[in-house]
């Protein structure tokens, strides 16, 4: 198999090594947005030069899912990278129109980099759902208890991504340690092998993490395109306009009437079942009796509210009566008081 990468010749590994660089320039970018051109290009090249060079491994054929992890030459491991970092450079891109697509993609190769893993026996872990009918394991508590599945999720999610944190930092600090001598060609191929396989489990740890954070943003993303899809019905039963009332006196009957026209000739009178058929025309109330079964409540008012609102109206007519002759009064004497000074009516005593 080493034989085969190497009838690749240095492209294939220049091309990863390209790949690799131009994602670690963009981690540590002090580049203030994501979307600016010089910063898109880069994530353009890398993703084409991982692009040539999975394409290049496939054509080799140098990973299969029937050998072992001792079968793999210790140069080749590095390779088993490649869907790892394409789908880190795929989430660099930051075109909204195709957010989704770029979420799905990057995914996807996540997914394939854990699954080759997987096949390999590198490292621990739960193939998330999802990938290529892939099934998540359930705990035998969570399959007794039906009601409980989310706390035992929420749980072990929270176990899991602790002790992932731990083994980060624990293969941070060894790789820190042997990447001197790997890339200045003093280490032996074991220790070429180690640093290459821990480098992939560093990467599993991270796909793990892209992957969960995908699918949230993915839920958030369908959520969005469902809203605006979705029609936009009736909120609500539409209600028949009503004509407006115009203001009137509502009196007992057309003695009543008459009187209350004289006092206000600006309003419009009329008993009230002249006032009931008005409303029973306009579809507001039903024609059944006052008396009936199941008829509606009257809507006059009830025996001897009449009186009573006899007696306001006049006690209000009364007091506005009340309120010019006062405002009159006033006035009067301030017209006098301009045209009498202080003290006026005292003179014929003056001594």
């Amino acid at each position: 198999m080493m034989a085969e990468a190497g009838a690749g010749g240095p492209r294939l590994a220049e091309l990863l090594a390209l790949g690799r660089r131009l994602w670690e320039e963009l981690e540590a970018s002090t580049e203030p947005s994501s979307g600016a051109p010089a910063v898109q290009d880069k994530v353009r090249q890398g993703l084409d030069a991982l692009q040539q060079a999975a394409a290049m491994v496939a054509q080799l054929e140098l990973f299969s899912e029937n050998e072992e992890l001792e079968e793999i030459a210790s140069a080749d491991l590095k390779f088993l990278l490649l869907p790892a970092l394409q789908g880190a450079l795929t989430l660099k891109q930051v075109d909204l129109s195709r957010r989704r697509e770029h979420l799905e993609s990057a995914r996807e190769h996540f997914q394939r980099f854990l699954r080759l893993c997987k096949s390999y026996g590198l490292g621990s872990f739960q193939l998330p759902p999802g990938g290529a009918g892939e099934e998540t394991a359930r705990s035998p508590l969570a399959s007794r208890e039906p009601t409980q599945p989310n706390l035992v999720a929420m749980a072990m999610s929270r176990a899991a991504k602790i002790e992932r944190y731990k083994q980060k930092k624990e293969l941070e600090n060894k790789l820190a340690s042997m990447s001197s001598s790997v890339e200045s060609g003093t280490a032996d191929e074991d220790q070429i092998r180690e640093f290459y396989i821990l480098q992939i489990q560093k990467w599993i740890g991270t796909s793990l993490e892209e992957i969960e954070s995908i699918e949230q943003e993915l839920v958030i993303l369908r959520g969005r395109d469902a809203a605006k899809q979705a029609p936009a019905g009736p909120r609500g039963p539409s209600r028949p306009a009503r004509t407006p009332l115009k203001p009137f006196i509502l009196t007992r009957d057309a003695a009543q009437a008459r009187v209350f026209g004289v006092g206000y000739p600006g309003l419009p009178t009329m008993t009230v079942d002249d006032w009931y058929e008005q409303r029973r025309k306009q579809g507001i109330v039903s024609q059944q009796g006052f008396g009936e079964p199941g008829s509606p409540p009257c809507p006059c008012p009830p025996a001897g509210a009449g009186d009573e609102e006899l007696r306001k109206q006049q006690q209000e007519a009364e007091e506005e009566e009340d309120d010019e002759e006062a405002l009159r009064k006033a006035r009067d004497w301030d017209d006098w008081k301009d045209t009498h000074p202080r003290g006026y009516g005292n003179r014929h005593n003056m001594g």
